[in-house]
């Protein structure tokens, strides 16, 4: 489970896959110093969830723990924690994320090998529709298979970083130690505010350590889950943070000009890093590769941990047309119809691509954004138990014990700061078509999801059907 953890983050992958975020919103000092916050945000973050796995390890996770911790009203709290967390606004978003960085990635090597090709929005949305294609069939037909993707994909995901590395360190350019620890880049984005633009360009970083919860989504499915879920958590981000920290210093220092980089024909900074290390389309073109793969494995993860997530909501009855999704195909031995819709959000949110110039942008806030949220209502919760009742709480074996006050106050403070830069747009002035609508889709899920709880939801959401007992 721990490689399964640890590709599903893929964190060097995407620092490189997403820079441009970072690059235009504060440049080198916010990619720097913005992952080393979020590292130690994410690994305080891991730790009291883990805490939480340890104590009921089930694929439903957080509005399993919001149910059991809520002061007040856990059935109505739970129902609208399951839905901000499985739904369109958390873990189908972030599911979604994979096949767009492919698909971006594939179209900037079009661009690159044939440069009188025009890109055109809708082409990227058909990529990434074909894209999915294979870890849904992957998902589908080849599950046996994916004990090995995954030691496969953990040994990619080790053995490319320090490949693409070295290829740079020998062969790029140079910068200086101050470009790299102290220039900030504040003339690309228009907004005015330092602030306000080194906030933004958090992005990048948080979006990176999103999702190290999907390992508690296949719960159900692992031995001795409340040791192995918890440990795989916690190790995993301190695996990806390691590697995500020295590649992106790395990066830094062999880049060359942000300008360069984010001004590429391309449209894709990453990909101009590489030809101006190489000088070399066929080299770079394979360098881009060593992102691709571990990306489709990260897609073949997070596809099978938001399904089962996606079926133990139905479960439970928190979807309409529950009966239906939480039916197990008796061929395949999976929740089929979970998977297939699933798959249905991660087509429908690929037309956000069409309308919008800074659609991808949007999505990783969209993910991030449902995603941190939802970690933080049951730590909230865990921490007025921590403080109030103690002895009410049934702990596991992994616990933090007197650091666990603090550290859930720490992660509460850094997750309310996040939060409120995440639907910020990337580009001043706002228009329509860089506008950033995290916000305005997480308003229309809470409100199609109150309209639920009183048409549906109230009648038939009992809470969770899983009981989970002590050892």
């Amino acid at each position: 489970m721990l490689a399964f953890a640890a590709t599903l983050q893929a964190s060097w992958e995407a620092i490189g896959a997403s820079m441009s975020a970072g690059l235009e919103n504060g440049g080198p000092v916010a990619l720097i110093y913005g992952l080393i916050l979020t590292i130690i945000g994410s690994l305080a973050m891991a730790l009291s969830l883990a805490e939480l796995a340890s104590i009921t390890p089930v694929a439903g996770a957080q509005y399993h723990w919001t149910y059991d911790l809520a002061p007040c009203a856990p059935r109505f709290l739970s129902f609208m924690q399951g839905k901000i967390h499985t739904s369109i606004f958390a873990w189908w978003a972030n599911t979604a994320t994979s096949p767009f960085l492919i698909g971006t990635q594939i179209k900037a090597l079009a661009v690159q090998s044939n440069p009188s090709y025009i890109p055109k929005p809708w082409h990227t949305t058909l990529i990434i529709w074909a894209v999915l294609l294979i870890p849904l069939a992957v998902n589908i037909y080849g599950r046996r298979l994916l004990p090995a993707v995954e030691v496969i994909g953990g040994i990619i995901h080790i053995v490319f970083s320090p490949a693409v590395l070295i290829t740079l360190v020998v062969l790029g350019p140079r910068n200086s130690s101050e470009f790299v620890w102290t220039y900030f880049e504040n003339s690309t984005s228009g907004w005015q505010n330092d602030g306000v633009i080194w906030s933004i360009g958090l992005l990048t970083a948080v979006y990176t350590f999103s999702g190290f919860d999907g390992v508690v989504h296949m719960a159900e499915e692992v031995k001795d889950a409340r040791r192995t879920v918890p440990r795989s958590m916690v190790y995993s981000v301190l695996i990806n943070g390691i590697v995500a920290l020295g590649f992106t210093i790395g990066l830094l220092y062999t880049m060359g000009s942000v300008e360069d980089a984010l001004n590429t024909p391309t449209g894709y900074p990453l990909l101009e890093i590489l030809y101006a290390a190489t000088k070399s389309n066929a080299a770079a073109s394979g360098m881009l590769m060593m992102f691709i793969l571990p990306g489709f494995v990260a897609l073949l993860n997070g596809l099978a941990s938001v399904t089962r997530l996606t079926w133990a909501f139905a479960r439970d009855e928190g979807l309409p047309f529950s009966s239906y999704f939480v039916h197990i195909s008796s061929w395949h031995k999976i929740p089929l119809r979970a998977l297939f819709l699933v798959s249905s959000s991660i087509v429908l949110l690929a037309l956000i691509n069409i309308g919008s110039t800074t659609a991808f942008n949007a999505l990783l806030s969209l993910t991030t954004l449902g995603q941190y949220i939802s970690y933080l209502i049951p730590i909230t919760f865990l921490l007025i138990k921590r403080i109030r009742a103690p002895q009410e709480v049934r702990w596991g074996s992994f616990r933090l014990g007197l650091w666990g006050i603090p550290l859930n106050i720490f992660v509460i403070m850094y997750g309310i700061y996040i939060i409120i830069f995440l639907p910020f747009p990337p580009r001043y002035p706002v228009t329509a078509k860089n506008m950033n609508y995290a916000a305005p889709v997480f308003l229309a899920v809470i409100f199609f999801a109150i309209i639920d709880w009183f048409v549906r939801g109230h009648k038939r959401w009992q809470g969770p059907r899983i009981k989970v007992t002590a050892d």
